[in-house]
């Protein structure tokens, strides 16, 4: 079987496993279709001249790449409150698991992508483009199954959460609770979620990431409150099924701002 077709089946196979756990609740008319799956890269650096270099890689040669070949809306972020700083985080859109699996391999046959990510595929190990590049594959949530970017041109910050849980069984019976109502405590507390993803491949699994958008700091602060003194909350909270400590073992929290080049 060809690379592309074996890795397709062996993560559309796991993504259907998560389906069956999901239990999906009615979806708008925007929303119904296939799942997306997305890549979600971090690339770690020093500050100093990787910072540069990793930034014009990104707008100069991947992003518009990604873009020739059909793949996008693409988020580029840098990391302002989290561990590890400093820190680009990217967030790739594909169709299908097959082309999230060979997005390198295929922008490594693109002879424009070569020639304008040069300086970055070539820099010498005395002076790296970045210390470490860390990738999860992640399938969409079916009850959230697609990107929803915010409208363009407003200042917009970022929050990534991650939910590890402490067993395969947590786990979805985590993701179950996103689908027994905690999508629409979100849509009455106005969020403006981008993605839902359950993780396929990546570090400290099980675990699910989603993204969230906000004008600033002050609406991030008043729309979880909001959230958190919902009735509807306290009473999924409060359901045995959900026990929050059986099911969330560790919570990471990061805080974005866009590129100049994100597509998000």
């Amino acid at each position: 079987m060809e690379r592309r077709q074996f890795l397709a089946a062996s993560l559309a196979a796991s993504a259907t496993t998560l389906a069956g756990a999901q239990q999906p609740q009615a979806l708008p008319a925007h929303m119904a279709g296939a799942r997306d799956f997305y890549l979600l890269r971090r690339y770690t650096m020093q500050s100093g001249p990787q910072i540069a270099l990793t930034e014009k890689f990104l707008s100069d040669a991947l992003i518009p790449a990604l873009a020739r070949h059909g793949i996008g809306p693409v988020g580029a972020f840098r990391l302002d409150v989290g561990p590890e700083t400093p820190s680009f985080y990217l967030l790739i859109p594909a169709r299908t698991a097959g082309q999230a699996a060979m997005i390198d391999q295929d922008l490594a046959a693109d002879a424009d992508y070569v020639k304008a990510a040069e300086p970055f595929l070539s820099a010498p190990a005395s002076a790296p483009a970045f210390l470490r590049v860390d990738s999860s594959l992640l399938v969409a949530f079916e009850g959230w199954p697609g990107l929803t970017p915010p409208d363009k041109g407003a200042k917009r910050i970022f929050q990534i959460r991650t939910y590890e849980s402490p067993s395969n069984r947590a786990h979805e019976v985590k993701v179950r609770m996103f689908h027994s109502g905690e999508f629409e405590i979100f849509h009455a507390a106005g969020f403006q979620p981008v993605f839902f993803g359950d993780t396929l491949i990546g570090p400290r699994m099980p675990s699910l990431t989603y993204m969230l958008a906000f004008t600033d700091q002050a609406e991030l602060d008043a729309k979880w409150n909001i959230f958190r003194n919902d009735p509807n909350w306290k009473k999924l909270s409060a359901d045995a099924r959900f026990a929050y400590e059986a099911i969330v073992s560790n919570i990471t929290n990061l805080y974005l701002s866009p590129l100049a080049a994100s597509q998000i």
